[in-house]
């Protein structure tokens, strides 16, 4: 049997999951429930998926919801992720610095890919082995890994 795919969601993919839950980065959401790979995390990304959601103004003008569904998402989050805690040091990487602590969670995770719609991030295509992907791709990728088995 295969060995399972290690994947690190940034808040950009777990935002995009919330708001349109019909769209491909709310169905990779559903594999990684399903067992499809394993989704890691850290309480740093969750806590800015939920900054996110509650204090973008564009984003609380565009879409209706509650602020207990966003709690509720987190925590669900919480439950479906293995969260990892201590990070190596990871600077000056990303031409934002804002998303080293990303990178910092992938290899903390041994991560084998991070998914991204974060141009800054894309741009980098591949950081200490973790391949770094957009969603369509990695959709693409684990389509494939499926059919072959």
């Amino acid at each position: 049997m295969p060995k399972l795919l290690r994947v690190v969601f940034d808040s950009t993919v777990l935002v995009s999951a919330f708001l349109a839950e019909k769209q491909l980065s709310a169905k990779l959401l559903r594999h990684a429930r399903q067992g499809a790979f394993i989704l890691c995390s850290a309480d740093l990304i969750l806590a800015e998926t939920r900054r996110v959601l509650l204090e973008s103004p564009h984003i609380r003008r565009r879409y209706e919801f509650r602020d207990e569904r966003v709690h509720d998402y987190i925590q669900g989050l919480r439950f479906v992720a293995r969260l990892s805690a201590d990070f190596p040091a990871v600077k000056g990487i990303s031409r934002d610095p804002q998303d080293d602590m990303v990178l910092a969670c992938g290899l903390a995770a041994q991560a084998h890919y991070l998914i991204t719609r974060d141009k800054d991030l894309l741009s980098l295509d591949e950081y200490e082995g973790i391949g770094i992907t957009s969603p369509e791709k990695f959709m693409a990728l684990l389509r494939r890994t499926h059919d072959q088995q």
